[in-house]
């Protein structure tokens, strides 16, 4: 009896997190199946790891990205530029998906009105300006509100000013990083708890049957995220690591990708990522950075967000869209995404920006807003798990092509 104990202790404690996260799914399934009323107490176990998540994450970011550049040794290559090129070419392709796969596959909405007070950006100057805003920002108020835009130029300013500093304060900084970082493997222990609490809640009081109503629109977003995770994804992460991508694909959809499909947030997802690259031995000096990045720049998931519901509404008006219009709406797409907020329903904000393209007046675009919120549960869901796991597979990728690049010109001189 008393091994038994010992045995789920420690599966508890060092037991694998994936399966665990699947345990805690399946339970929340069925209470929220089983006792509706019982599952929506639990939502207090789900707003606790999400609000968890999102109270460390920015503090880690600033922590490592800090750290990291102020021990940054001088001639030691980071491969931030290759992953910012994978971030921004994968953004891109996946808007070229949603395009296609809208045009083949054209959906209509019944658009509502939505009462919600919103503010989106009317241009993309606009959104170019909230970015500039966002870096300029003040230090403490960008942690407070989780602006990883701000949290990243701060962070990446003091490093490189840090840089300077005596080895004591720079083993500080490295020390007090390993410290966060431990605080955040305690958090993500109870990622089971959590997304049980969010599953059974989530299931209880929304149900899947108002989804039924915007079926063909659902399966068309999520069926071009699912091509881009397993189809285009991996043809990038082919041309840069030349072998078969797939164990490294399904490594991140499985363990990164799972958790940010239900915390519904790239930014609370930073850490997940942050423990698989380290479990992955890939070079901190470059993941502590290109991880936030990728939550701040790295949206396909976005993209094809936008560019459906966008053309969603065009085939509802009438409106023709030619070639040139689809590319340049592509475009807009990718720019728009790296533009939207790593929170929950962050894209949709972004929808009345790519309306304009096609003189689409703002308070239909607001109605098509309403319908993305209406869809949410599993279009935010699934956007932020191809956003999110697709931070960890570029950077990934990128780094085991220069330790291959590396390992080639080792063996040449040889």
């Amino acid at each position: 009896m008393e091994k038994q104990q010992r045995g789920f202790v420690q599966f508890i404690v060092q037991g694998s997190l994936v399966k665990q996260i699947l345990i805690g799914l399946i339970l929340g399934v069925l209470l929220a199946w089983l006792a509706p009323a019982a599952a929506k107490s639990v939502e207090l176990l789900g707003a606790l790891f999400v609000g968890a998540l999102k109270a460390v994450a920015p503090v880690l970011v600033w922590v490592l990205v800090m750290s990291s550049i102020a021990n940054h040794k001088t001639g030691q290559k980071s491969n931030i530029r290759p992953i910012i090129f994978l971030y921004i070419i994968g953004t891109f392709l996946a808007a070229v998906v949603a395009v296609i796969g809208s045009l083949l596959f054209p959906s209509t909405l019944t658009l509502v009105t939505n009462n919600a007070q919103m503010s989106p950006p009317e241009n993309i100057v606009e959104v170019l300006k909230g970015i500039l805003l966002n870096v300029v920002a003040n230090p403490i108020d960008a942690l407070l509100r989780g602006n990883y835009v701000g949290i990243l130029a701060w962070s990446i300013g003091l490093g490189i000013a840090l840089r300077h500093a005596k080895e004591s304060t720079k083993s500080v900084l490295g020390d007090l990083a390993d410290s966060v970082t431990n605080i955040v493997r305690v958090v993500i222990r109870f990622a089971p708890i959590g997304i049980f609490g969010l599953v059974s809640s989530t299931i209880a009081t929304t149900g899947f049957s108002v989804l039924f109503d915007y079926g063909h629109l659902l399966i068309v977003l999520i069926s071009c995220m699912i091509i881009v995770a397993l189809v285009v994804n991996p043809l990038i992460v082919y041309w840069k690591i030349r072998r078969n991508p797939y164990p490294l694909v399904f490594a991140c959809l499985r363990e990164s990708g799972v958790t940010a499909f239900f915390t519904r947030s790239s930014a609370a997802n930073i850490p997940v990522n942050m423990e698989m690259c380290r479990r992955m031995k890939l070079d901190e000096d470059t993941y502590s950075v290109s991880i936030p990045l990728g939550a701040t720049i790295n949206m396909a998931g976005a993209a094809i967000t936008i560019t459906v519901l966008t053309l969603a509404a065009v085939n509802t008006l009438g409106i023709t869209v030619d070639i040139f219009t689809a590319i340049l709406l592509s475009v807009i797409s990718a720019i728009a995404a790296c533009g939207s907020s790593g929170v929950a329903g962050g894209s949709l904000l972004l929808i009345p920006l790519a309306c304009t393209l096609f003189g689409i007046p703002n308070e239909i675009a607001m109605q098509v807003i309403a319908v993305g919120f209406i869809i949410g549960v599993l279009q935010d869901s699934a956007e932020t798990g191809l956003n999110s796991s697709t931070d960890v597979l570029f950077t990934a990728a990128a780094c085991q092509a220069e330790e291959a690049r590396v390992a080639s010109e080792q063996l040449t001189q040889r």
